[in-house]
């Protein structure tokens, strides 16, 4: 940044604006899903946030980064929200038909998947020198649901300090609040993560033949509406969860349950899977096929956990087509 450019933005110049926050936006982004679970939230408060930002640009002194200003108008525009309109499913076991006794009834929460392709537009800048968790693991998904079950001040303040690094000073700024507030919202939030049933998830992992191949062993498997096959791939202690429906299913027998009693399982091609990605993890939309319409209408989303190239340790499914256009899908196919 510099002064000139700054200067121009004050004075009202929108491209010297866009040259200062542009490159902020991919991180804010992901900073705004962090705190809110959701995609299509976390761009709306990202909208805000730079509508925020040109409007007070005349008020900032520059005393901190401009980067760490922003940071302070999306955080303090996530909390406003949760505040004034927080997601909470609500009589979610209600929608749970003709499934199996669960394993366990988890708290229901607001959780979207993230694309992949929005993580490639972030800049490499490696995160502040307090950071204590790693940038591959809060992306994933555990570390994002895990971040959902907190209030929202100590997400926020989790986020800050462990992912970011900002130091506790900065944060007690941006949430004008004091150090010790911080400090202890922190513990707390680090308590949270520590007691977590199943620790958060390594994050993406590199590519290689042994992980396309577990992947598309389980694309054949579930087009082919083979509940055995699918099994075979799970590790044993693995997971399905449903995000916000409560109920989540632990190992082999329970999950195979599950997936026997539902229609997609009652017989082959009865679904199509479309392979994209998100949160660091190899992903699918699932399409139900109409054969009155001639079209495969879109049912869903997974995100496959991988436990290295041998096993998959969780599968999340989500029920909101609305991301969709997020990962560049349609929400019908030919055929």
């Amino acid at each position: 940044m510099t002064d000139a450019t700054l200067e121009r933005a004050r004075e009202g110049d929108e491209a010297a604006f866009r040259a200062l926050t542009d490159p902020h936006r991919p991180e804010l982004q992901l900073h705004c899903y962090r705190i809110l679970g959701s995609v299509q939230d976390a761009e709306d408060m990202v909208q805000e946030t730079m509508l925020a930002a040109w409007r007070g640009l005349a008020g900032f002194e520059g005393r901190a980064s401009l980067r760490s200003w922003l940071y302070r108008i999306a955080t303090n525009r996530c909390l406003n929200a949760l505040r004034d309109g927080e997601r909470r499913p609500q009589d979610m076991a209600d929608k749970v038909t003709g499934a199996p006794e669960p394993s366990r009834w988890a708290e229901p929460i607001w959780l979207q998947p993230y694309p992949d392709a929005l993580l490639e537009g972030l800049p490499d800048r490696a995160p502040g020198p307090e950071a204590r968790v790693e940038t591959k693991e809060a992306v994933g998904l555990a570390f994002v649901a895990g971040l959902q079950r907190m209030p929202p001040q100590q997400r926020a303040v989790l986020v800050l300090r462990d992912v970011l690094g900002f130091r506790a000073a900065e944060v007690a700024a941006m949430l004008e609040t004091t150090e010790a507030a911080v400090n202890s919202a922190l513990q707390r939030a680090r308590a949270v993560v520590e007691a977590m049933p199943e620790r958060p998830d390594g994050g993406a992992l590199p590519d290689s033949p042994g992980r396309r191949a577990l992947v598309a062993r389980f694309s054949e498997a579930f087009e082919a509406g083979d509940v055995e096959a699918v099994l075979e791939l799970l590790s044993e202690d693995a997971w399905i969860r449903m995000p916000p429906e409560p109920h989540e299913y632990q190992g082999r027998e329970a999950i195979g349950a599950f997936l026997s009693s539902r229609r997609i399982f009652q017989g082959a091609g009865q679904v199509r899977l479309v392979p994209t990605s998100a949160n660091g993890q190899p992903a699918f939309a699932y399409y139900l096929r109409d054969s009155h319409a001639g079209v495969s209408r879109a049912n869903g989303f997974f995100v496959l956990t991988l436990d290295g190239e041998e096993a998959i340790s969780a599968i999340t499914r989500f029920g909101d087509n609305g991301v969709l256009p997020y990962f560049g899908l349609p929400r019908t196919l030919p055929g």
